[in-house]
């Protein structure tokens, strides 16, 4: 699927959620990513996403300039994934939702 999401470059809303593609899924899902440049929507909620994917998608999540909603819920981010995450949300200027409820950030996490 990973293959042929960056020829799909009007694809506006993309939801993967509850498909368990951890982070090798993310992984594949960060090198199609940077292609998808109409991306408003994208689900990848209740998917056992950790650290690793996370760190994987944020190299390409700054990419998607038309990005309004960002579903992260439910997934396994702790805060060293969300001070990754916090690093790269500047550079999302259209993002008006992002969910992370369900994860493992913590206070810690919070404060990134």
């Amino acid at each position: 699927l990973a293959g042929v999401l960056g020829e799909c470059k009007a694809l506006s809303h993309l939801d993967l959620g509850a498909n368990w593609i951890g982070d090798e899924g993310a992984d594949g899902l960060a090198e199609v990513l940077g292609g998808c440049t109409a991306l408003a929507h994208l689900d990848i909620s209740n998917n056992g996403i950790g650290d690793n994917g996370v760190g994987r998608l944020v190299e390409v999540l700054g990419e998607c300039k038309a990005l309004t909603h960002l579903n992260l819920r439910a997934n396994c981010i702790s805060a060293a994934g969300a001070a990754r995450l916090a690093g790269v949300l500047g550079a999302c200027q259209a993002l008006g939702l992002l969910d992370l409820s369900n994860n493992e950030i913590g206070t810690e996490g919070m404060g990134q």
